[in-house]
């Protein structure tokens, strides 16, 4: 168990150096006690503090190192306050370190803090917080150097990252305040190329992501937090309306062949990081075209398939080639895969709905749908299907939003979706539900089916009780409980379930294969590697995590074709200093919800122009329109720009 010897994080001082340590567990700060196989974590220091988990780590020395790095690979040198301060901190702290420094330095140190709270952005005067600590706390640390009476102890290495409330909290980890940044600069090109770093669909993710980015926007302790998501779209948009064709390039081929299965987000995002490093990349996928759940579960309306066809071509222009129609397990077996090639990528989604547990579920009742995902595939496909007048959708996730929105456009008088929390507890996206109110969806809270009401085979309403909300559950919302006699029925022509989706695993029901599965039906991959116990084979996505959103499908599916890379190159999936650092850094934490900025608001979010609700009901027509750039310019001008940098210390 790690424990602290001292501690200035969050601005709350820990000093254990003349006592018993506490555990770390205590300060509910989460750092690993082991960083790869480099050995113990002994210490962190980074924007709002030091943290010492050894007594022997030499203060001095980590906060030279630390400002060494800010300053010569963070520092954009766009503004002099942070360009000539961190540069006199470095130059300062180095001339310590070496023996030649005086007890004045120490000041020099200290009044630099005013002309750092003038920097451009947030990352040179979050860097120097943690050095003005040491000075603070071991000045007498700094005065042996100065008097001569300590040299630097050698054994230690250091770990460093750079990173921001809204990258840690985006899954793909995209630089957004370089990407916004380029964008307030109307560097649209620029922009996108930001993106693309870490996420190859950026017109899907620009239109559907649940952009928990936003959730740690800094900006929003002052006003509103900035439209993420949607400046994501507009430099997509950008390339796509003025008929650019996309830089990229792959490398010399490596001459080693890698099977990804799956074509959805994280599938076609393993392939394109794979194809880019020179692999040649064959993708299967049972469906007839490419996208997977994007394509097949969520509506035009929302995701319009011919620029998610934009998106996975440009892949495909990379030399990706994508088989229809083949399923593994069906037409293909995981071992002829293997013998084919030199690495495996399982991307398969979650396409098996979770039954409702209601009586006359099972009973083959015409009216009764096998699920809400298979719904929206067919409805998406084009398949035979009719959609009847009064429809019940069971769910509150985003699957069953717009299932009971799909149903309006399919032609049914009264959509309604039936939950049996309130509407505070839905875990669909709130805009979502908001969107289905004006489109004129019923909604059904505090209801839980419990048996199907049937006619001669034929499904004709639905029996549901009254809930009641209790005390929270695991989830941390207020589980429900039936309310007794409280039963009634709902009439209706079709019941589409939609509480949920598993991954369907059938293709590893051979126990040669080796790889190990949760009891939720997802596969065990190891350390982060995205490999599985069958070593060359890598999963991500839905059949690793469960069903997922689409951007923490792309985080994963980028973090296997970084690993499996290595393993082809090396011999050996590990990960390397950037991925463990995202791994710490996540876990850590960046964001600080009860931060005080000391900045005054009053920038309100720019909002992209919407279809009115009744109009849009009646077709697929996309509904949120492409903000205008000269908006999108006025949008990114609110960002803070809140670069942070982390930095561990192992021995």
């Amino acid at each position: 168990m790690s424990e602290v010897i001292f501690s200035s994080w969050g601005r709350k001082i820990v000093d254990n150096r003349q006592g018993q340590p506490q555990p770390l567990s205590e300060l509910k700060i989460k750092l690993p006690a082991q960083y790869l196989e480099e050995g113990e974590v002994k210490g962190f220091i980074g924007w709002d503090g030091i943290i010492l988990l050894d007594r022997t780590v030499d203060v001095v020395a980590m906060a030279a190192e630390y400002m060494k790095r800010v300053q010569e690979k963070y520092c954009c040198g766009k503004c002099t306050p942070g360009k000539k301060g961190t540069k006199v901190l470095q130059d300062t702290l180095a001339r310590i370190l070496a023996g030649r420094g005086q007890e004045e330095d120490l000041q020099t140190i200290e009044d630099l803090s005013l002309l750092l709270d003038s920097c451009k952005c947030t990352l040179c005067m979050t860097a120097a917080i943690p050095v003005f600590d040491t000075v603070r706390y071991f000045r007498d640390d700094y005065l042996a150097y100065a008097r001569g009476e300590k040299t630097p102890a050698d054994g230690l290495k250091y770990a460093d990252k750079l990173t921001a409330p809204c990258m840690d909290r985006c899954p793909a980890h995209i630089d957004i305040p370089a990407y916004i940044e380029e964008i307030k600069d109307r560097r649209f090109d620029e922009s996108l190329g930001s993106i693309r770093r870490n996420m190859p669909i950026p017109a899907v993710c620009g239109r559907v992501c649940p952009h928990p980015c936003e959730t740690a926007c800094r900006r929003a302790l002052i006003d509103e937090p900035i439209s993420i998501m949607v400046l994501k779209r507009v430099a997509a948009d950008h390339e796509w309306m003025h008929h650019k064709q996309p830089p990229m390039l792959p490398k010399r081929s490596k001459g080693k062949r890698v099977s990804v299965v799956g074509a959805g987000p994280a599938g076609v995002t393993c392939a394109y990081y794979l194809a880019l490093e020179g692999y040649s990349v064959d993708i299967i996928d049972m469906l007839p075209e490419p996208g997977g759940t994007v394509a097949v579960g969520i509506p035009d309306y929302r995701m319009p398939r011919h620029l998610l066809r934009r998106d996975i071509k440009i892949v495909q222009d990379l030399g990706v080639d994508i088989q229809f129609n083949t399923k593994l397990g069906r037409d293909v077996s995981l071992r002829d895969l293997k013998e084919k090639y030199d690495a495996v990528f399982l991307g398969t989604g979650a396409f098996k709905s979770k039954p409702m547990g209601v009586e006359g579920e099972d009973q083959g009742y015409e009216g009764f749908s096998e699920g809400g995902i298979n719904y929206l595939r067919k409805v998406a496909l084009g398949e035979p299907i009719v959609t009847p007048k009064r429809v019940i959708v069971v769910g509150g996730g985003n699957t069953a939003i717009d299932c009971v929105r799909v149903a309006l456009r399919e032609g049914a008088e009264d959509s309604i979706l039936v939950y049996r929390r309130t509407r505070k507890e839905m875990p669909a996206e709130s805009y979502e539900v908001d969107d289905a109110e004006e489109e004129n969806v019923q909604f059904e809270f505090l209801r839980n089916p419990t048996r199907l009401i049937h006619e001669n085979g034929k499904v004709v309403g639905v029996e549901v009780v009254v809930m009641e909300l209790g005390e929270p559950d695991d989830s941390g919302r207020r589980r429900p409980a039936p309310v007794p006699g409280s039963e009634y029925v709902i009439p209706c022509d079709l019941v589409i379930p939609a509480i949920g989706q598993d991954p369907d695993l059938a293709y590893l029901d051979d126990s040669d294969y080796g790889i190990e599965q949760t009891r939720w039906s997802s596969i065990v991959t190891h350390n982060g590697t995205m490999m599985t116990d069958n070593e060359g084979v890598f999963a991500g996505g839905d059949c690793e995590y469960g069903a997922m959103t689409v951007v923490l499908a792309v985080g994963h599916g980028r973090r296997a074709a970084r690993t499996i890379d290595r393993y082809l190159s090396e011999g050996k999936a590990y990960l390397d200093q950037e991925d463990a650092m995202e791994d710490v850094l996540n876990n850590f934490g960046v964001f600080d919800k009860v931060e005080e900025t000391g900045l005054v608001g009053g920038l309100h979010r720019e909002h992209q122009p919407k279809v009115d609700g009744h109009e849009r009901a009646q077709n697929y027509d996309e509904i949120e329109l492409a903000m205008p750039e000269s908006q999108a310019v006025a949008e990114a001008e609110r960002c803070l720009r809140c670069y942070r940098v982390g930095m561990i210390a192992v021995g």
